[in-house]
């Protein structure tokens, strides 16, 4: 289903994805006339397992636009938002908004420590030591570096790793992440040169990674997302072209990201844009996404994941 059929915005872009309560959904993503225009804000909706709540704004900056929201609930029941506000993603800044009310209520926004973005597009993950591990990235005129930033104190302080792009070519955003068996920390990133999911892995709990790595998957240059299951696999979420942002697809790995087989498009139109995805799973089990939707729309589809095992 779509999170709403109609909206004040005609252009929207960019979902992210929690489960603020068991069996509850929150969504936000950023919407206005078009992306990078003055008026986009950060739009959310709630879901309670039959419908999604109209769209209300939760971030905004008078005068910028608004990018890239990522929502994430800690082991400690802190819901984070995160955004960036600013003229491009050459210049913009990262806020941050909490809510111990599972989203009724926000704190005023604060800005990141200057170089600080939170997780840049997709969410974190937490380690069993309580750890948080986020995905980020800095996109300059000629030169995209992945980092992962580090918290031990729910959110309060952040560490930057080293940078581990692809050696000699510097353009690789947004990573996702996820725990292997071992207990390494594996990040999978967008990539416009080459384009192909870009693979790096970190065995120090994400205080460093290795440079990055080509994988087999293409890419062209979109955002995809990632969870490990409970059940010890990992979906990957993804745009599986070049070229272009259809179809969106999920793949699915049995060793820990090191070979995929792609099990299901989720849509298809052929020259239809259908990116940005957000994926989780939830306390029951089913992976709950949403993605951008030709950007006049965001979808929602719940998927089981056993569904897919062999």
């Amino acid at each position: 289903m779509f999170i709403f059929e109609k909206a004040p915005f005609p252009s929207c872009h960019a979902s992210t994805l929690v489960e603020h309560e068991q069996g509850k959904l929150l969504a936000a993503w950023f919407g206005g006339k078009d992306e990078g225009a003055k008026d986009v804000q950060i739009w959310s909706s709630s879901f309670d397992g039959k419908k999604w709540t109209a769209p209300v704004v939760i971030g905004t900056e008078p005068g910028q636009p608004c990018w890239n929201p990522v929502l994430f609930k800690t082991a400690k029941g802190t819901l984070w938002f995160w955004y960036k506000a600013g003229p491009s993603p050459e210049r913009w800044t990262g806020y941050f908004r909490t809510s111990n009310d599972n989203g009724k209520t926000w704190t005023k926004p604060e800005m990141m420590p200057s170089t600080f973005m939170g997780p840049v597009r997709a969410k974190p993950i937490q380690l069993a030591n309580g750890t948080i591990l986020a995905g980020t990235s800095w996109e300059s005129h000629r030169n995209w570096t992945p980092f992962v930033d580090r918290s031990t104190d729910n959110g309060k302080t952040w560490k930057r790793s080293n940078p581990f792009p692809v050696p000699g070519k510097f353009n690789q955003i947004q990573p996702t992440l996820f725990e292997t068996k071992d207990g390494h920390i594996v990040a999978l990133m967008r990539s416009r040169n080459p384009r192909v999911i870009c693979r790096a892995e970190s065995k120090d709990g994400g205080e460093t990674f290795t440079a990055a790595e080509e994988t087999k998957l293409p890419n062209p240059s979109a955002g995809i997302d990632c969870v490990k299951t409970k059940e010890g696999d990992v979906f990957l979420i993804y745009n599986p072209v070049a070229n272009g942002r259809s179809p969106i697809s999920l793949a699915r790995s049995t060793d820990d990201g090191k070979t995929w087989k792609k099990v299901v498009d989720l849509d298809a139109e052929k020259d239809a844009e259908y990116s940005y995805p957000a994926m989780i799973q939830s306390a029951a089990g089913s992976l709950e996404i949403t993605y951008t939707w030709k950007r006049t729309h965001i979808k929602y589809v719940s998927v089981d994941p056993k569904k897919y095992r062999e």
